[in-house]
């Protein structure tokens, strides 16, 4: 069968895959549109099989909220630029909405899980791969629900390397639970409030503090006091309401808060990559390795 022009057109609009792709894949098919389709998704998988062990250490975070309910995810990609992607940044959408939708358990859950067109999100982030050409991955998520009488507070740093989603009980002023989540975007703290840290945490920071003290030629009857001073700064480092709020650094985030008849009730803060161990690359052999493919 000829294969004309507009069923590449036609093929290429359906997957978004390159005009030669769909050429190929419309020839080994005989012209069947549906068969081609199915080609160039297999074709998808297999090289998206070959980027797996690519490091994917760039993408973006995005927080979504529906009603009661809010979704905050990272989706990595290979490359800053692929991040900047229109694309990408669809797939990101997309994902939320998805995530928003099905509520799965765990990650394992949510690439397993079926999305609209009958594929599953894992096919669906495959097919992307194929597309765009970079190793792409769901990191991770977090859903988180509110009732009507708490807000939901979201803030995106640099168009989405970091994101973060608070929720505030007792108010519904979601500019107030905003301005705690780009608190949280900007110091990072670990905790809520100092309950939050466990006794065993404490324990190792007290020892650290004691034997620096200690160290420093202190008399041992004054240790104590100076560790408990020195433990304050320690939870000010980590929790978020005994910082000082960054849009008025004369208040405590605690005291921000209840200013405005409300408590944290939780937080959730990523930041694009962070954990994952980034390949050094020589340049000069990268481009060596380029020049051999």
């Amino acid at each position: 069968m000829a294969i004309t022009a507009q069923m590449v057109k036609e093929l290429r609009e359906k997957t978004g895959a390159g005009m030669m792709d769909c050429k190929k894949a419309l020839t080994a098919t005989e012209g069947d549109m549906e068969k081609a389709i199915d080609f160039l998704r297999e074709k998808g998988i297999a090289s998206a099989s070959k980027k797996a062990d690519r490091v994917a250490a760039e993408g973006l975070a995005l927080v979504k909220a529906e009603g009661n309910e809010a979704v905050i995810l990272e989706v990595n990609s290979e490359t800053d630029f692929v991040a900047k992607n229109e694309g990408f940044k669809e797939l990101l959408e997309t994902l939320a909405s998805h995530l928003l939708a099905k509520k799965p358990a765990d990650l394992e859950a949510a690439l397993a899980s079926e999305m609209d067109n009958g594929t599953t999100v894992n096919d669906y982030i495959n097919s992307a791969i194929a597309k765009i050409g970079e190793k792409i991955t769901l990191r991770r998520f977090d859903i988180v629900s509110k009732t009507d009488s708490d807000a939901f507070g979201s803030y995106l740093h640099m168009g989405g390397r970091i994101a973060v989603l608070t929720v505030l009980e007792g108010t519904t002023d979601e500019d107030t639970a905003k301005d705690v989540a780009m608190h949280v975007a900007a110091v990072n703290p670990k905790y809520i409030g100092r309950d939050a840290v466990s006794e065993e945490e404490v324990t190792r920071e007290r020892e650290v503090l004691s034997q620096q003290a200690l160290n420093e030629g202190k008399p041992a009857n004054i240790v104590e006091k100076m560790v408990e001073g020195r433990l304050g700064k320690f939870f000010e480092e980590i929790c978020l309401l005994e910082q000082n709020f960054v849009k008025n650094p004369d208040l405590k985030v605690k005291q921000f808060v209840e200013s405005k008849g409300a408590t944290v009730r939780s937080f959730t803060r990523f930041e694009v990559g962070e954990g994952i161990e980034k390949r050094q690359d020589n340049f000069a052999e990268e481009v060596m390795n380029q020049v051999k493919k």
